[in-house]
């Protein structure tokens, strides 16, 4: 990439990325690049690393505003994809370009999925997201918004109208529980709902975040941004599950950090928290008798996401884990014939980077799927 571009040929830096990573526009934004790309970068061992995320980044949106999709001759196959999200999007691009008639189907009125209802416009711009609506279907993607599968349409309603094979990308949108009196109370609210709409909010000045994890982060500058004055997170261990350089964004922007602590119970006034006790390796080994209250306007329990139920309970032979997330074999294949899944829907809540690498090898096992029971069928 760095090759191409010093030698002029930034064209071809820009389709190399793209065909390497369709969404390296948006991970060169949004990927936690320290324990990646730079982290990885050999000159960040004599001193510091080569800029990478900003020099892909300045390649990708140029590449973006240049782009051709050169797609094979159409093959007749209609492919369906459930959510228009990381994984989604991948495989729609992928399966478009191998000349399949691809139609994404989605909850939401746009696309993007958890890039554009849980990451902030300050880190990841929607208008970036906008333009690969417009790739998409210059691509010749279909897209129906607003409508879930599972609801009035059913994945029995697709193999019924020739759909050839399946893609479920539906990410994960249920927030997890603390499982502690107090969390629906009407100043409780979750992470993920939140950031969906926060205008649509009242938080008051002083928010509790419980939580320390990305997802935690954006809320908290989100919070900061839309005039809340005190902003706390909560931390169960001694360290943070957030990166480095969102945590260091969130404490200059006016966020406390605190560790060590978990909450018992959720009042009207905010948590109530207990101090956790450590052994020598940082491991929680139980917590003390005190129980502080830290008065908030409002608390938001950010503590991860799981997937929602409603394809699984829809649909005969559809099956998923205990944890909720969609069964696949080595292929991408779950337990129903013809349809496959990737993303955090397999994988639990993962970086948009992870969610494009599975389905891009979900895509090329649905086409060799379908070329060959296609093959079968012959007479």
């Amino acid at each position: 990439m760095i090759s191409y571009v010093r030698e002029g040929r930034m064209h071809e830096a820009g389709k190399m990325l793209f065909e390497n990573n369709p969404l390296s526009a948006v991970c060169s934004l949004i990927c936690d690049h320290g324990k990646q790309c730079e982290g990885h970068c050999i000159q960040g061992k004599k001193g510091n690393p080569i800029h990478i995320s900003s020099i892909e980044n300045y390649i990708s949106e140029t590449y973006l505003e240049q782009i051709e999709i050169e797609r094979e001759k159409p093959n007749g196959y209609m492919v369906a994809v459930i959510g228009a999200g990381p994984a989604g999007m991948t495989i729609a691009l992928e399966l478009a370009k191998k000349g399949y008639n691809v139609t994404i189907f989605d909850a939401k009125d746009k696309i993007g999925g958890i890039m554009r209802y849980a990451i902030p416009d300050f880190r990841l711009p929607k208008s970036l997201l906008d333009k690969y609506e417009v790739i998409l279907k210059k691509a010749g993607v279909k897209v129906r918004p607003n409508t879930t599968i599972g609801g009035a349409l059913e994945i029995k309603d697709l193999l019924r109208d020739g759909y050839q094979a399946i893609f479920i990308g539906t990410g994960v949108w249920r927030p997890k529980k603390l499982s502690i009196p107090g969390e629906s109370l009407g100043n409780v609210h979750f992470a993920i709902d939140y950031l969906k709409n926060p205008e649509s909010y009242d938080v008051g000045n002083t928010v509790a975040i419980i939580g320390m994890g990305n997802t935690a982060i954006d809320v908290a500058r989100t919070l900061l941004r839309k005039g809340t004055r005190n902003v706390t997170l909560f931390a169960r261990g001694l360290k943070a599950s957030a990166n480095e350089d969102e945590l260091e964004y969130a404490k200059l922007d006016g966020a406390e950090l605190v560790f060590g602590m978990h909450p018992e119970i959720i009042t009207e006034e905010g948590p109530v928290m207990v101090e956790n006790t450590f052994d020598e390796e940082g491991h929680i080994t139980g917590g003390k008798e005190e129980r502080r209250l830290f008065k908030a306007d409002s608390t938001i329990i950010a503590i991860s996401q799981g997937p929602k139920s409603k394809l699984v309970d829809t649909t005969d032979g559809l099956k998923a884990a205990s944890n909720g997330l969609l069964i696949t074999d080595n292929e991408g294949e779950t337990t129903l014939e013809g349809v496959f899944a990737a993303g955090d829907v397999v994988l639990g809540a993962k970086t948009v980077v992870d969610a494009v690498s599975y389905a891009k090898k979900a895509a090329e096992n649905m086409d060799r799927y379908i070329r060959e029971k296609n093959e079968r069928q012959k007479p």
